[in-house]
């Protein structure tokens, strides 16, 4: 099985840590952003990863090598200008081939099982296939209810619950559809594309634990959690 990671970010959020190195090679415990991903892809049997790359891709490059020290067959796909989030895949259409492909961010730490998330993808009738992720965000304030002048309830500080996407998709060969070849297009565009066009979109929650490390603040806690969640992969 075939697995796209995009690595290419500037992590413009996370210096003054980025500005000596690419984000996906940031150290969480003793590996790498991108060391822990690829074993977790591994695990699940994604044996042929590419590495879409722009910021730093040198460095990238020679950190992993051909990827044998893990196991897989590692790719390096490099852009000569920024694609955004979809973009990258254009340069490697046509090795990906014509079966399904997992594409996550290269900001991305997750236990998801990406076999049942693969699984899910070939069953359904979509050539995309969203991770979502359900996110809590604390509200400062309780709510009132009133009648006329009089209240009526009120509601002591509750969470606020959205869906988000999670970074995680699975693609079918039919997405090239959209993609043309070495645009920038990001996913949000991509999505609202698909939709315009009345496309099918799929859905899949991703329940298990999952943390984008976009702030200084998610790479600090990724850093606590790594012993917990990731040590032992």
């Amino acid at each position: 099985m075939k697995a796209v990671i995009l690595a290419g970010g500037l992590g413009t959020r996370l210096k003054p840590f980025t500005e000596v190195i690419p984000k996906p090679l940031l150290p969480v415990g003793e590996k790498a952003i991108l060391e822990v991903q690829i074993e977790h892809l591994k695990k699940y049997g994604f044996n042929e990863i590419f590495l879409a790359t722009n910021y730093k891709s040198d460095y990238i490059e020679n950190f992993f090598g051909d990827g044998s020290k893990y196991g897989v067959e590692l790719y390096i796909s490099k852009e000569d200008k920024p694609l955004g989030t979809v973009g990258p895949l254009s340069l490697i259409k046509e090795r990906l081939g014509n079966e399904p492909f997992l594409v996550m961010n290269g900001d991305i730490l997750t236990k998801c099982d990406f076999s049942k998330l693969y699984k899910f993808g070939l069953a359904i009738d979509s050539d995309l296939i969203v991770g979502i992720k359900e996110f809590f965000t604390p509200f400062r304030f309780g709510n009132i209810f009133f009648n006329e002048d009089y209240v009526t309830r009120i509601e002591e500080k509750q969470d606020i619950k959205t869906n988000i996407l999670s970074g995680i998709y699975i693609m079918k060969p039919g997405i090239f559809e959209y993609i043309k070849y070495n645009e920038s297009l990001s996913m949000d565009v991509l999505i609202n594309s698909m939709l315009k066009k009345k496309s099918k979109i799929a859905k899949y929650l991703i329940k298990e634990y999952w943390l984008d490390i976009g702030v200084v603040e998610d790479y600090k806690e990724v850093q606590e959690v790594y012993n917990n969640h990731f040590k032992d992969e």
